[in-house]
């Protein structure tokens, strides 16, 4: 997480999410850098799951022009990485939600377990006949116009 000063009278910086760095092991934020023009921040290791309900969000990232693994934090009672997800479905539905959600780059390394998980269970849905809605069952209509 990077944290960078703004000129703002309401507030004096301002939180983003980076990059995702897997294998570091931590158990508490470590600051990295500090300058003048912000602060970087590691904070500890959080597991992505996929789940099956999820697959077409999945797909929607993986082929999206830059997929991502999109970040939800909060900065109640300090900055804390709540839940990291690939779905862009369920990111949806966390902001809808009111919840800080910030994309950082695919770890390329990723792509492949997500692409092989995506392909073993996302099924688009069919588009069959389209179906009538039943005013116009039974309807009979005058092919003069009349």
């Amino acid at each position: 997480m990077r944290r960078r000063p703004v000129d703002s009278p309401w507030q004096t910086h301002a939180w983003a999410p980076l990059r995702l760095e897997p294998g570091c092991g931590l158990t508490e934020p470590v600051r990295l850098a500090a300058a003048a023009e912000g602060e970087d921040w590691l904070h500890p290791e959080h597991a992505v799951e996929l789940f099956r309900d999820e697959a077409e969000g999945y797909y929607l990232n993986l082929t999206a022009p830059h997929p991502a693994i999109f970040v939800n934090w909060s900065d109640e009672d300090g900055i804390r990485v709540l839940r990291l997800t690939a779905s862009y479905n369920q990111a949806a539905r966390l902001m809808d939600g009111g919840m800080q959600v910030d994309p950082v780059p695919l770890p390329p390394a990723w792509l492949p377990w997500i692409d092989a998980f995506i392909r073993a269970y996302y099924r688009p849905e069919s588009k069959g006949p389209r179906a009538r809605p039943p005013s116009f069952r039974g309807a009979r209509r005058d092919a003069a116009g009349g």
